[in-house]
């Protein structure tokens, strides 16, 4: 990092320690790693799912969304520590033809640009929305000019997330409510999914009483319904929540840690692991681990024109692509950009 190179990697060394100390023992979720100590992930033989390659992001990439309209992948980076207000946020465009082309969209500090710890994103016509701490920032998706910003804070929000879009055209968000500072993990109970409305309202959705540590969130068409994982350390859960602010059903729970989500048009529903260091596919017929050996797998986004996986490594500073399963043909190996 260019102002603070030790900050961001400080920051996830303590959060995933104290994590881990509160989970329970996992001695098959270390990453594989070759002699110069990159880290690579592991298809599973049965998936499908080959590597397609990489993209450097040294500054903690933490979501990426595909923007079909300018074929680009959009990776937040925090930057910092991740409760931070530091300014040194950014946001990158990458052109998913040529991923050697990698731009800054917008960088805190810079053109009027403020940033301090971005996390979720969300595409809404020519307006790119960005989850940054306990505000709500929204840029043009072309150019990153700022465009507008909502707060969250006399809401009491802790730890803005993720980001989607919901069929009435609100903007929905969850609020983890964890403090990641340089004393570590704090988890202050924020565990609220808020919906932004005409007028920029914000309101909390009620009945959600079951999700805590709410994360990865996205919009289920097929089913009518959104879908959300939790980041508990000790077992993490996705659960589906209807419409009409429903009581939520749980779908699966895992080792803990749960991320990103994402459904695809098939109906399966791919879930990134921290603590087993994994992507999953869930269906009503069972759960499949499709890529291994992934360090802190965050907030991933899907190519719907390439068939490819975005999969940010949060603390290892890239963002890997993989084939979805069962898409052929893939690339032979992971080629780094």
């Amino acid at each position: 990092m260019p102002t603070r190179p030790n900050a961001f990697r400080a920051s996830v060394t303590i959060f995933a320690a104290v994590l881990a100390a509160c989970a329970p023992e996992d001695r098959n979720a270390s990453p594989a790693s070759d002699t110069a100590g990159n880290v690579r992930g592991t298809a599973s033989p049965d998936s499908g799912s080959q590597p397609v390659t990489e993209i450097m992001a040294p500054d903690g990439p933490e979501s990426v969304r595909y923007d079909p309209a300018q074929d680009a992948y959009l990776i937040s980076t925090v930057g910092g520590y991740g409760s931070t207000r530091d300014n040194n946020g950014a946001i990158l465009r990458v052109d998913a033809g040529d991923v050697s082309r990698v731009l800054t969209l917008a960088k805190g500090g810079k053109n009027g640009v403020t940033l301090d710890a971005p996390k979720g994103l969300a595409l809404h016509g020519d307006t790119l929305w960005v989850a940054d701490i306990d505000v709500l920032r929204a840029f043009d998706r072309r150019n990153g000019a700022p465009l507008a910003t909502v707060d969250f804070r006399p809401l009491h929000a802790v730890q803005l997330n993720d980001v989607a879009i919901g069929p009435d055209g609100n903007i929905y968000v969850t609020d983890t409510g964890i403090d990641m500072t340089e004393w570590g993990v704090i988890h202050r109970g924020g565990d609220r999914i808020y919906s932004v409305g005409p007028g920029r309202a914000i309101s909390a959705i009620g009945k959600v009483g079951p999700i805590t540590f709410p994360n990865g969130l996205t919009w289920d068409a097929r089913n009518g319904r959104w879908l959300v994982v939790t980041f508990d350390p000790f077992e993490s859960k996705l659960y589906a929540l209807g419409r009409n602010d429903s009581t939520p059903t749980l779908l699966a729970s895992g080792k803990g840690r749960f991320d990103g989500v994402e459904v695809l048009d098939d109906g399966r529903i791919l879930v990134t692991a921290w603590n087993d260091s994994s992507v999953h596919a869930i269906t009503p017929d069972g759960d499949a681990r499709i890529v291994r050996d992934l360090t802190d797998p965050a907030d991933l986004g899907v190519d719907t024109r390439r068939g490819v996986m975005a999969v940010p490594l949060l603390t290892m500073g890239k963002v890997q692509l993989w084939t979805l399963p069962g898409r052929r043909p893939a690339p032979a190996r992971l080629a780094t950009r």
